[in-house]
């Protein structure tokens, strides 16, 4: 765990105001779920142009996404987003070539795809929670995820936008590859368990996705999606101090 050697009071003062403030705090949050939901559309529409049929998600999503604006609370955008998610995993079985997903379940996962979630989900958390150490945030105030007592939650807040980008595109790629194959599980007492030889495959394919570089469209350089995530706590940091309105990542390709 990083020292908090870059906390400062300004941003932890405002950081905390905006918390506080249902209309900041909405603000902050809505704009997560847009950007999240945003990606998560980009990759059915990704797969959508190589001949799997997801319209049916797709459509769902879009009609989900329009109720974000409206929602009071954000107990309320949790469930909306509770139901974009859900819409999203609904087509992972015809994205997904030999493996069969079903329902989402985490504690504890059921199968192989949702062991490889959650297992890649853990991985996402910890990156983007050692992004946050690198600016002025406190890893422990968000805005969409409730804080709480030993949980460093903005990193789940940050990590909703990069899962569809890191997470899902790592794990299509890994099983349509045949990268990791049914042999590379095992059921253990109601459980789905990724073994380590093939934690060791998918660890080094996430590596990989991180380190990939693209042309950012506002810097007018290539960045690394790793770098990606940083900028991201920047301009969450600009808008928690007033600087600039916080918009969310948004992949186009």
């Amino acid at each position: 765990m990083s020292k908090d050697y870059l906390l400062a009071g300004k941003m932890q003062v405002e950081q905390t105001k905006h918390y506080i403030s249902d209309k900041k705090r909405m603000v902050i949050a809505q704009t997560l779920i847009n950007g999240a939901a945003f990606n998560m559309s980009r990759n059915l529409k990704y797969y959508q142009s190589r001949g799997k049929d997801v319209t049916s998600s797709l459509e769902r999503i879009e009609n989900y996404v329009s109720l974000i604006e409206s929602a009071q609370k954000v107990d309320e955008l949790m469930g909306i987003e509770g139901n974009i998610r859900q819409a999203y995993y609904d087509a992972f079985d015809t994205i997904i070539n030999d493996f069969e997903m079903g329902n989402r379940s985490k504690k504890p996962p059921k199968n192989e795809v949702n062991a490889l979630i959650s297992f890649g989900n853990m991985m996402c958390y910890t990156m983007c929670l050692d992004q946050i150490y690198h600016t002025q945030l406190n890893p422990t105030i968000s805005f969409l995820h409730e804080p709480g007592v030993r949980r460093y939650s903005l990193a789940l807040d940050i990590s909703e936008i990069f899962k569809p980008l890191l997470v899902d595109r790592t794990i299509f790629s890994v099983l349509n590859k045949k990268q990791i194959q049914a042999n590379d599980f095992r059921q253990d007492t109601n459980r789905c368990v990724l073994k380590d030889s093939a934690k060791k495959v998918f660890v080094q394919a996430f590596d990989e996705r991180l380190k990939e570089t693209f042309k950012h469209r506002t810097l007018g350089r290539n960045v690394s999606y790793k770098h990606l995530v940083k900028l991201e706590c920047y301009k969450l940091s600009k808008h928690i101090l007033g600087i600039e309105t916080y918009k969310p990542f948004k992949m186009m390709w």
